[in-house]
């Protein structure tokens, strides 16, 4: 009721709660601003421990607010009462139980000032989730509060958290951002420039500026830029010349991986989804390992032998300006003719395939999906398709996922929280597990109502299971592993409103994102396809690109 009285404030209602979270989950990452969420008490915010725990990893900052019963009302059986203290532990960056509401000076000068300190620790680095728990008496409504108002109100209350200097301000709050000093940029340029054959290595974030910072420093080291596709760097209207977007493909090639063999790997972003490029990585043990990183550690193989902890913007300018070297015009030309034989090899083979391979989804919505257009991906096999068969473009796309704790769980909503705020033209592509776990999310996308298209891709079960070694293990793979479910999405998309299509052919696939981008409300469309036939498809590219690149590098 409190929130719902501030004409300044915009509110969402969702009716489940997990599905709530994950919705302000999408709306903090799109803008990179605090959002609240508002729980009940009792099994209700505990609800939203999944999105709680997605946005400490992936740094995204909300502050979830949870209403309580009075402390002495705590473990004496009182309905819809738990022990909310520190309820999400060490995922939430700052827990606090806030003191029974009274109206006095000092305690609302607190309430203030908490508001203000809560929402500065969200957004400062790491940004992440700040759990606020209050506890109210009944009657349940915004006048019942003990004390009588000040005459005047709180003084300086019209001086609320601002970003700007104002006589008598109560509380500023200024985050600033680490740098490296002059001599510190020296040292690493003077390092960058003894070692020639370098690769710079992106994975996911979100600074839209960042791509065309990178760019500059790669083409003056003469390193080419393995693009994650969460790194923002793969698409968009930046110098793409250096971009390598395959590299998933060709490096399961142990002779490419062999022979490309870097002196220095400077790394940006969190961990990259290729698990052959980690492998990469970790083949290459001996080589230099720069990661320039504000915040957190992204180092699973624990291999890094300089670690930069500065803004990365400000570390990539400042290099920018002091190397000078001459790049290894060899050690680039043979990056660029392996990764073109790779794509070029893949692109032939994709559009031979005429069945609803997964994979090939991601190929045909880079012909379609608009500049400045939103493309959503599932964990699991969705975000590694996305990486393996989206090619780069001039396109201004923006690729989001949930890869903090990469569950499966949330994803419509994660996506439709995004799409809320960035009014653009937003795709999402998710596996059948996925869109049937987070079903009640979809209320969102008719309560408000939003323009999305889900593209589901549905193989009746885990797809990603069948290719790892469980699947060896007949007796138990398909109950345990695979789940199938035997479900079907035309009745979830009935009970919405929404438009639904089930795909059988790539030109049926076509025609459908295409009326989608005309429509005026959510539209679904269901992609069946059979888990082993997607294996069969998957290796068989990359076993033939693989081997394409090969023989490109030996005539090189």
């Amino acid at each position: 009721m409190s929130l719902a009285q501030q004409s300044s404030i915009k509110t969402w209602i969702h009716l489940d709660e997990r599905s709530a979270a994950y919705f302000a989950l999408g709306i903090a990452r799109a803008l990179g601003k605090t959002v609240v969420i508002l729980a009940t008490s009792g099994t209700a915010p505990a609800n939203l421990f999944p999105a709680v725990v997605e946005a400490h990893y992936s740094h995204a900052p909300v502050l979830i607010v949870t209403a309580d019963r009075p402390p002495d009302q705590w473990e004496w059986g009182a309905n819809q009462t738990i022990d909310q203290t520190r309820m999400y532990g060490s995922h939430a960056k700052w827990s606090v139980n806030m003191p029974m509401p009274e109206v006095t000076p000092d305690l609302l000068r607190y309430a203030r000032a908490m508001a203000c300190r809560a929402v500065s620790t969200t957004i400062q680095l790491p940004a992440g989730p700040v759990h606020i728990n209050f506890p109210f008496r009944e009657p349940l409504i915004p006048d019942h509060v003990p004390g009588d108002l000040p005459e005047r109100g709180l003084p300086y209350a019209e001086t609320a958290w601002e970003g700007r200097a104002r006589e008598k301000a109560y509380t500023q709050v200024q985050i600033g951002r680490s740098s490296l000093n002059k001599e510190q940029v020296a040292q690493i340029t003077a390092d960058l420039q003894k070692l020639r054959r370098g690769i710079i290595i992106c994975g996911p974030q979100n600074d839209l500026a960042f791509p065309s910072q990178l760019t500059k420093l790669a083409n003056q080291l003469g390193f080419p830029i393995l693009a994650d596709p969460l790194s923002q760097m793969r698409c968009g209207p930046h110098d793409r010349r250096l971009i390598i977007d395959c590299y998933e493909t060709f490096l399961s090639s142990e002779k490419l991986v062999a022979a490309l063999e870097p002196e220095v790997i400077l790394r940006f972003g969190a961990t990259p989804t290729s698990k052959a490029l980690l492998t990469y990585i970790k083949h290459h043990h001996r080589a230099h390992q720069l990661l320039i990183q504000e915040t957190d550690w992204p180092d699973p193989s624990h291999l890094t032998t300089n670690m930069v902890q500065a803004n990365p913007s400000q570390v990539v300018t400042e290099l920018t300006k002091g190397v000078v070297t001459t790049p290894d015009k060899g050690w680039i030309e043979r990056w660029l003719a392996v990764a073109a034989t790779t794509r070029a090899s893949i692109t032939q083979q994709l559009a031979l395939i005429d069945e609803m391979f997964e994979g090939k989804i991601f190929a045909e919505l880079a012909g379609l999906i608009p500049t400045k257009g939103v493309l959503f991906a599932g964990n699991s096999m969705p975000v590694r398709y996305l990486d393996s068969f989206y090619p780069s473009t001039s396109q201004q796309i923006r690729f989001l996922a949930n890869r903090g704790a990469s569950g499966i769980d949330g994803v419509l909503s994660t996506a439709l929280g995004a799409s809320a705020v960035l009014e653009a033209p937003t795709f999402l592509v998710v596996g059948d597990l996925s869109f049937y776990h987070d079903m009640n999310g979809l209320f969102a996308a008719k309560q408000y109502p939003l323009n999305v298209t889900i593209i589901v891709a549905n193989n009746n079960g885990g797809g990603i299971f069948s290719f790892l070694p469980q699947r060896k293990y007949t007796q138990t793979f398909e109950k345990y592993f695979a789940t199938p479910h035997g479900l079907t999405f035309e009745s979830a998309a009935r009970l919405y409103s929404f438009t639904y299509s089930k795909i059988t052919s790539w030109q049926e696939f076509r025609a459908s994102i295409s009326k989608s981008l005309g429509s005026s409300r959510t539209t679904i469309l269901e992609v069946p396809g059979d888990r082993e036939r997607n294996v069969e498809f998957h290796r068989g590219i990359s076993s033939a690109a693989a081997e394409a690149a090969e023989t490109s590098m030996e005539q090189t």
